[in-house]
């Protein structure tokens, strides 16, 4: 049995869908950049997808026309929550200023709202959202070049308690070359799936236990090899699980302290043992690492005693973590990792106030630059111990920082868009407001921007540059 469903492509705005802009600070030569992004929010034509009933309790659409499925280099993928190893940082590319309506690609609609972040792979981009009347999962599959849709999937779920500010599509899938990798949970049950890029056919299912937290889930599922990695670290039982990337059966779990949950995506880091490893962050552990074969805890500071939702990020071999309360950041540490397993770091750097709670840091070389939840930007230099600048931008931020070239990008929550310089002395590039909020960070590909706000998904083309700042 076959229904009809339409997947939305981005024309330009007219009548009564454009937006009226008032005015706003810095506008100069980047008016123009403002009206691309207005005029991105116009559309409405429409790609015909076919929908196919299936058993299991999910729904799958499979667009009539797949694209080819081209095999695509490690530039074409942004691959978790905040792209590769969750630096949040694309080389290559920044956004031009001004910009003209022209240059904008797409812009279609979402079935749902909801707070994740896109990621990209096999020139797809893929975006969950979640109904809010029943909390059913969606996941949707467009087309890099046009928007097209090109699969879609349904799960059903539970509603359950969550924070005024979280949703129920929070949580950031990943994605290698060949799946997709996608969790949600509900009180009863966690659950990580595993769907074929080129259709959205399932390949696995694992419910991983009951899950307990009085804000609701939003813990992202990270790649790495050939295992996904799915950390629990919540107010019941918590573990770290390591699944295999192939059928989805448990390679490893290792148990794990609860205090609060703790809603961090972890990090790879290789080079430092004879092994790769990963680094976490939590309430219950503070900053910590285990093997990534095996799941064998090597070393914690547990030093932290707020909730943790900023990741962890690495800077010159350096592990940056924060951790806070009520819309707040409270302890931001600096550390340098033992040089062996069984050694313990060392605290080169603490902050305490103007760090946040939420955003996830963005290094540039030496420099790490820390968005608090407020609207304060710090640009610390890890060589010197030195704090170079601080500037109160405003707005309240929830998504995080990424970096392009030399540009230092994030949105608030009430959408105002902020572009500075990456660099040692503040610069402010350009700064402007969307018609629409988001909690969502965003992801470059290739040369585009995708911007993921309430309800929305924007294609934003970038320009190539040849500077490049060296990790």
């Amino acid at each position: 049995m076959c229904s009809v469903t339409y997947g939305w492509r981005g024309v330009e705005p007219s009548g009564d869908n454009a937006f009226k802009v008032g005015s706003i600070n810095h506008m100069g030569p980047t008016r123009l950049l403002f009206s691309a992004l207005i005029g991105a929010w116009g559309i409405f034509a429409n790609c015909m997808v076919l929908s196919e009933e299936v058993s299991g309790g999910d729904d799958s659409r499979v667009a009539s026309q797949s694209p080819a499925f081209k095999d695509h280099g490690a530039a074409s993928q942004w691959s978790r929550f905040r792209g590769p190893n969750g630096t949040g940082v694309h080389e290559g590319v920044e956004v031009p200023c001004p910009w003209n309506s022209e240059l904008f690609r797409w812009r279609v609609k979402l079935p749902a709202r909801g707070h994740s972040s896109p990621v990209v792979s096999q020139g797809m981009v893929f975006v969950t959202s979640a109904l809010e009347d029943d909390a059913t999962q969606i996941l949707q599959a467009r087309r890099c070049e046009d928007g097209a849709l090109v699969w879609e999937k349904r799960y059903t779920s539970q509603r359950h308690r969550l924070h005024a500010f979280n949703s129920y599509a929070s949580s950031t899938p990943a994605v290698d070359d060949k799946r997709i990798y996608w969790a949600w949970a509900q009180p009863d049950e966690l659950i990580l799936v595993a769907l074929e890029l080129p259709t959205g056919r399932e390949l696995w299912r694992q419910s991983l236990g009951p899950f307990k937290a009085e804000h609701g889930f939003g813990a992202s599922p990270v790649v790495a090899g050939d295992l996904v990695i799915m950390v629990n670290e919540q107010d019941g039982e918590s573990c770290i699980w390591a699944l295999d990337v192939n059928d989805g059966h448990i390679r490893w779990r290792t148990p794990r302290r609860s205090v609060k949950t703790a809603y961090s995506t972890p990090m790879v880091l290789a080079g430092l043992y004879s092994g790769a490893v990963l680094i976490l962050t939590s309430w219950a552990h503070g900053i910590s690492c285990v093997e990534l074969e095996t799941g064998q805890p090597l070393w914690e500071l547990p030093l932290f005693r707020y909730r943790v939702v900023a990741s962890p990020v690495e800077v010159k071999g350096m592990i940056v973590g924060c951790c806070g309360e009520g819309g707040v950041g409270r302890k931001l540490l600096v550390i340098r990792p033992p040089r062996n397993g069984s050694g313990s770091p060392e605290i080169i750097f603490e902050l305490t106030s103007d760090i946040p709670y939420v955003p996830t840091p963005v290094t540039a070389g030496d420099l790490v630059f820390f968005w608090s939840d407020r609207g304060v930007v710090t640009c610390l230099d890890t060589s010197s111990r030195t704090i170079l600048w601080k500037e109160r931008l405003g707005g309240q931020y929830f998504a995080s920082p990424i970096r392009m070239g030399s540009q230092i990008l994030n949105i608030s929550r009430t959408g105002t868009v902020v572009i500075i310089r990456a660099a040692n002395k503040y610069e402010l590039i350009s700064q402007f407001t969307l018609p629409e909020g988001t909690h969502a960070t965003p992801a470059v590909s290739d040369d585009t921007l995708y911007v993921r706000t309430f309800t929305s998904l924007l294609a934003v083309p970038t320009v190539r540059i040849d500077k490049k700042i060296e990790p």
